[in-house]
């Protein structure tokens, strides 16, 4: 049974459960308007819960994550300063680097924005598929046409966030397989904003990728780079590429790239937040402090997705914090292109991080070869990796290059087919 978003009918019991549990939080914005509505309806009981699935759960699986706090390497972090660099080694885009320069400003102007809101009302929740940092999402229907979505309830976040991802996703709506956003919404009273995208059914990545055949790798990952090209010759650039955000409809052989809550604008000269896309997933560009970076930050992140993908090693760079990420990439592409690479962008570590990094020689991509992932780790596949995975993020294939790479001559050869023939 759907129910409109935010209309819930709940008891009082049910409701201090909900919100008083340590193990069961729903977040404080979503409780605030269950209590709201049921004060109005106080007469109608209980008729479905909004979500009883714990969002800031400890249990003994999480638990064993947590590393102790007093442990040696964590010490050690807390000492670690961020990267100095010295000036003269500016870092500018090889391609699409005067997009935004070029176009007018109330393109790229999101603070200008001014947001659209559309009905809440057309639209009903049926049951929540995930979360994440900034926001929970829902499956939802259409309540006249009764066409499926998703609604993307956002967390309380600065305004000028929310505008700068629905810029982001009206500028690059109708792109290749970049998901469409329908509509824009928020309660009347919390004044809780939600966005509502098309449907994409969605196998999980865990499940779906053990079961994919090498074209099928070949196929996805073009599609994912005809979502990148785009993106990037529109200025935007992702900046959170990793399995979570790769929606793929097998039966349909649809792909989507979703989640832009962390996109941005590309401006040549313009310094940004390292703090931006997953741990895994992170380029050696945000792990040393260089904040000039690009639009081929997503192509190592990409490259980290299609390392896991073909190795079937996820995550395939598995850093247990930021500074150890950096470690965990060091120790298979070596030091020494590191130290080349901060050479050449005159960045200097911090002693701490240095001494964590250590020495470490190359490994070669053939030592995480076996005989579960050698019909995936063939020999054109590793090449396409060694040009994605490389530290300076100026030697990397722009996405339109990599889409040129010899590895996808079958998905071209097939005129695109999703199928190998």
């Amino acid at each position: 049974m759907a129910v409109r978003p935010f209309q819930f009918f709940i008891s009082h019991q049910q409701l201090a459960f909900l919100s008083g549990s340590s193990n069961h939080l729903l977040h404080p914005n979503i409780v605030s308007i269950i209590k709201t509505r049921s004060k109005e309806l106080p007469s109608l009981g209980f008729r479905r819960i909004f979500c009883g699935v714990p969002l800031n759960h400890t249990g003994p699986q999480n638990q064993a994550n947590l590393r102790h706090p007093s442990s040696p390497q964590e010490n050690l972090a807390q000492r670690i300063g961020k990267a100095t660099r010295a000036p003269g080694a500016a870092s500018k885009a090889r391609v699409h680097a005067d997009v935004n320069v070029i176009r007018p400003k109330d393109y790229w102007d999101y603070e200008s924005l001014t947001v659209q809101w559309g009905e809440q009302d057309d639209y009903e929740v049926v049951r929540k598929v995930g979360r994440g940092k900034y926001s929970e999402v829902f499956e939802g229907v259409h309540s006249t046409n009764n066409e499926r979505c998703i609604i993307k309830i956002l967390k309380p976040v600065k305004k000028k966030k929310i505008k700068r991802e629905i810029k982001i996703l009206q500028n690059l709506c109708g792109g290749p397989n970049i998901v469409k956003l329908l509509d824009i919404v928020r309660d009347q009273q919390s004044k809780t904003p939600s966005l509502v995208f098309e449907y994409v059914n969605n196998t999980d990545f865990k499940v779906l990728y053990p079961k994919l055949t090498d074209f099928d790798t070949r196929y996805y990952i073009h599609e994912l780079l005809k979502a990148l090209e785009f993106c990037h010759s529109q200025g935007i650039m992702h900046r959170d590429v990793k399995p979570h955000n790769v929606m793929i409809d097998h039966e349909q052989r649809k792909l989507r790239l979703i989640d832009w809550g962390l996109a941005e604008f590309y401006h040549p000269g313009k310094e940004y937040n390292v703090r931006v896309a997953s741990r895994y997933f992170k380029g050696p560009e945000l792990l040393v402090d260089l904040q000039d970076y690009d639009y081929s930050l997503d192509l190592w992140s990409l490259g980290c997705m299609f390392a896991g993908m073909i190795f079937r090693k996820e995550p395939f760079f598995y850093g247990h914090d930021n500074y150890d990420q950096l470690v965990k990439i060091a120790k298979v592409l070596g030091t020494d292109d590191l130290n080349a690479y901060l050479s050449k962008y005159r960045l200097q570590l911090d002693p701490h991080l240095e001494a964590m990094v250590g020495r470490h020689s190359r490994k070669p991509w053939t030592k995480f070869v076996n005989a579960d992932n050698q019909h995936l780790a063939v020999p054109e596949a590793i090449d396409f990796l060694d040009k994605l995975l490389r530290y300076d993020h100026q030697e990397r294939p722009t996405a339109k290059e990599a889409m040129a790479h010899p590895y996808f001559h079958p998905v071209r050869s097939s005129g695109g087919s999703r199928t190998s023939t």
